[in-house]
C-alpha cells in the first residue's frame, strides 16, 4: 500500500500543473511551431542516421517533455524546452 503522502503530493503536482502563468499568455502559437520544428528537424537528423548519438537523444528527450508542458498550457517552458532541443539538433547537424 503507498503511503498517503504520494498520493496527496501526486495530487498537488498534477493541480500545480495545470496553473496557468501569466508569462504564457499568447505563447501557444510559439510553442506549437517550436515542437514541429523540433520533430521535423529530429526526423531529419534521424533519416541522416544521427539518431545514435546522445545528443540526438537529449533533443528527443526535451521535445517529449516539450509537448507535456503544450498539454499542461505551460507554453513559456515548452518553447524553452523546444529551443533547446532544437540547438541540440543544430549542434550534430553541424
Amino acid at each position: 500500500m503507498k503511503p498517503a503522502w504520494l498520493a496527496i503530493a501526486t495530487a498537488a503536482f498534477l493541480v500545480a500543473g495545470c496553473t496557468q502563468d501569466r508569462g504564457d499568455i499568447g505563447l501557444g502559437p510559439a510553442c506549437a511551431a517550436q515542437i514541429d520544428a523540433g520533430y521535423h528537424e529530429l526526423g531529419t537528423a534521424e533519416a541522416d542516421g544521427l539518431s545514435s548519438s546522445v545528443t540526438w537523444s537529449k533533443a528527443a528527450s526535451l521535445l517529449g517533455a516539450a509537448k507535456i508542458q503544450q498539454q499542461f498550457e505551460e507554453y513559456q517552458n515548452c518553447v524553452l524546452k523546444a529551443r533547446k532541443a532544437r540547438k541540440y539538433l543544430a549542434q550534430i547537424r553541424g
